[in-house]
């Protein structure tokens, strides 16, 4: 049977019953269609291909938005623009690292996004092991003195990321903590479930929090590296290490969100934003993060745009944000910039999970709209994904507009490998499979036709 007749005699969609029938089987038809989708793919591999790693307001990310500007308008997006904003800029910069004693040897390392630098010379002490943050800060300051605080706590594998919060609790706080007792800088076990050895970066305090250029040095280690540094520890000798981190900060950079439109017709002024983040770390080309998400949104839009050309009901809007690595620096500017109309923001999600297919469609509504936004993932359901609860984030960048009232919902990749991959030099477009992409807009472009399109309020 068809997908486009499928899903409306499976009794798995009971919760479909507030949108229009013919809605869900024009949506079906347009998801069956975008199983085929190669414009998603295409679009990833020409961004990571033609601009490459695009750190957070250096040229490279400037070259990104100009890429998407480019690309948006030949789709025949409208309203295309770029609502720019200021932000420091870090850059990375010699990272070296080595066991002096008592079995010299050199190690992987990775500075941290945000690190202060060792000055050429660098650093060098004897380390200090901790298994958990939580030890770090229950640790006496007068025997960190000069130390090289290392921070060994492994990251959980699991299919939706959860293990992510509390490792990356390390690397956004063990610097900060370090310099408080009194430490010459820090090591973590990278935050990542790769065993190859190669280091994960990541920012440590995000810009939109504030003290970011405060801390000790600090950098993530492999974690090959880091189970032999902890066998070194465990034989009771002492160790040092010497380590040389040379970034650079710069007072004031230049980033932006780029915005495009599929103008709405009857309800024009009613908005459903679909996004995800245009900047990458360095170190790879940024194709599973987020590269993968501007391909799988934009390509969906597409479609939706495409199956009307006289326009949906609502008005679409595709953000690409910026400077969202450091910090979630684009999503505090959109919000700043659209406070004025955000209640007009009817439903908001992000793609910002890398590749895998969705595997769970969840909402954050209020409680008696809970059926009305779950009626969104009424096709996507019958793409293989399960219903879920009602506390999706919608992504990173819906931080601050979730917590001004705009409901967001959550198409949920299967994450299994992706932190693998994320942050690393690993992250390239060979990660990435085709149809996999295609399942993704194939999902998206079902969701955003029908919040598009219907006449539902999930507020």
């Amino acid at each position: 049977m068809p997908l486009a007749l499928t899903f409306l005699f499976s009794a798995s969609f009971v919760l479909a019953q507030s949108i229009n029938p013919r809605l869900e089987q024009r949506a079906a038809a347009l998801a069956s269609a975008a199983l085929e989708d190669t414009l998603g793919y295409s679009l990833v591999a020409s961004l990571t291909t033609e601009v490459g790693p695009r750190l957070a307001g250096t040229e490279a990310e400037e070259r990104a938005r100009q890429w998407a500007v480019e690309k948006l308008r030949a789709l025949g997006f409208s309203k295309v623009r770029v609502e720019p904003f200021e932000l420091p800029v870090w850059e990375r910069g010699v990272e070296w690292a080595q066991i002096t004693a008592p079995y010299p040897q050199p190690l992987v390392i990775s500075a941290l996004g945000g690190s202060t630098a060792t000055g050429p010379d660098g650093v060098e002490g004897e380390v200090a092991s901790f298994a958990s943050l939580a030890q770090l800060r229950a640790a006496p300051a007068e025997n960190l003195k000069g130390k090289i605080v290392f921070v060994d706590e492994v990251m959980t594998r699991s299919q939706d990321g959860s293990g992510y919060g509390v490792a990356a609790g390390k690397r956004r706080a063990a610097a900060y903590i370090a310099e408080e007792k009194g430490a010459a800088a820090v090591l973590i076990r990278s935050v990542g479930t790769s065993k190859h050895r190669f280091a994960h970066t990541g920012q440590m305090r995000r810009l939109t929090e504030g003290g970011a250029d405060r801390g000790v040095p600090a950098a993530a280690l492999s974690a090959p590296d880091a189970d032999q540094l902890q066998r070194i520890l465990a034989a009771g000798e002492s160790v040092t290490l010497r380590l040389v981190l040379t970034p650079q900060q710069r007072p004031a950079g230049m980033s932006g969100n780029v915005i495009a439109e599929i103008p709405g017709t009857e309800a024009a002024d009613e908005i459903v934003l679909v996004g995800a983040h245009l900047d990458s770390w360095d170190l790879g080309t940024g194709a599973v993060d987020d590269g993968a998400g501007v391909g799988i949104v934009v390509a969906a839009a597409k479609r939706v745009m495409d199956a009307q050309p006289e326009g949906p009901r609502r008005t679409v809007r595709v953000v690409l944000f910026g400077a969202e690595e450091v910090g979630l620096v684009g999503a505090q500017a959109y919000a700043v910039a659209h406070a004025d109309d955000l209640d007009q923001h009817i439903v908001a999600s992000e793609s910002d999970f890398g590749a895998g297919r969705i595997w769970r469609f969840e909402t954050n509504v209020a409680e008696d709209k809970i059926e009305a936004a779950q009626a969104l993932g009424s096709v996507v359901r019958s793409l293989g994904a399960a219903p879920g609860g009602n506390n999706a984030s919608g992504g990173p960048d819906m931080k601050y507009l979730r917590e001004a009232g705009v409901p967001v919902v959550g198409l949920k990749q299967n994450g299994w490998d992706y932190f693998d991959l994320h942050h690393t030099p690993n992250d390239t477009l060979d990660k990435i499979d085709p149809a996999d992409i295609a399942h993704n807009v194939a999902a998206w472009a079902s969701f955003i036709y029908l919040a598009a399109n219907s006449d539902a309020d999930y507020r």
